[in-house]
């Protein structure tokens, strides 16, 4: 520039901003990290005083471990009451006399349904087993009375041998008398037999997951 604005010399004047400017812009910048703070925290309060907190850790505590019944807990369930046993009431027994000796199988018939049992045919038993049973007696049902009809009636004559045959009705069974048979177990003791054998049996329960 000329005349009396003319700059001589190797110093020139420097441009500065103005000071205000930059501590208006830090203080624009400062407010709004505050309030976005304060709007931060508020949210945080909002959520722990409506238990959405605690509605998501549960969600997700659930997602992370599920304990349910297992199939082995349910088969367990399932033969614990199809293995439920029948009482004397409910079966028939044929008592047949396969030994010498006559009116034992009436004489033990009557035993029998004095303990609740009934009672089918009485008679001698057929060819088959007639004069060839050696031990106390054979105890004889269909194959479904395994576990059913036929502990039951063992409960009254210990010793005796357990068979299966085809017949299809497993609540009528055959009580065979053999040669070595004496008496029925005393009354007593197939009362606490057939208790225990009756009584509740342990179950394998199902264990939750641990977390």
């Amino acid at each position: 520039m000329g005349g009396q604005y003319r700059i001589t010399g190797d110093k020139y004047p420097r441009m500065r901003r103005p000071r205000g400017r930059r501590r208006l812009v830090f203080l624009v910048v400062a407010s709004v990290t505050a309030l976005g703070l304060v709007g931060w925290g508020t949210l945080q309060l909002i959520d722990v005083f409506t238990g959405k907190g605690d509605k998501a850790t549960a969600a997700g505590t659930k997602g992370d471990c599920t304990s349910k019944v297992g199939p082995s807990a349910k088969a367990t369930t399932a033969s614990s009451a199809a293995g439920t046993l029948p009482r004397p009431g409910q079966i028939t027994v044929n008592v047949l006399n396969a030994t010498p000796r006559s009116g034992l199988a009436k004489q033990t018939a009557d035993e029998l349904k004095k303990r609740g049992f009934r009672i089918g045919d009485v008679g001698n038993a057929t060819a088959t087993y007639d004069k060839k049973v050696d031990g106390a007696g054979i105890l004889l049902g269909a194959k479904g009375a395994a576990q059913a009809a036929l502990p039951v009636l063992g409960t009254q004559l210990s010793g005796a041998e357990v068979k299966t045959d085809g017949r299809a009705q497993a609540d009528r069974v055959d009580l065979i008398i053999g040669t070595a048979f004496k008496s029925l177990t005393k009354k007593e003791d197939a009362d606490k037999a057939l208790a225990t054998l009756s009584g509740p049996r342990p179950a394998a329960s199902a264990s939750p997951k641990s977390c």
